[in-house]
């Protein structure tokens, strides 16, 4: 497993569901698809999504330890 930082590239938003494909071994699209899914239920999937956007950081400042 890798560091969670958001990618600078492949990434379509924020970059937070590459990031976690990337953490757990599968493709940015799966990961992308299961979020979409995942907001058809009750629950504050996106506001997690936003609040890891906020706080993941990106992959550039990541690698400098800040």
């Amino acid at each position: 497993m890798t560091a969670l930082a958001r990618p600078t590239h492949g990434r379509m938003l924020g970059g937070v569901c590459a990031a976690l494909a990337r953490r757990f071994g599968t493709s940015a699209t799966t990961m992308r698809v299961i979020f979409v899914l995942s907001c058809l239920l009750p629950g504050p999937q996106f506001l997690v999504y936003l609040a890891l956007w906020i706080l993941l950081p990106s992959e550039e400042t990541a690698g400098s330890g800040w």
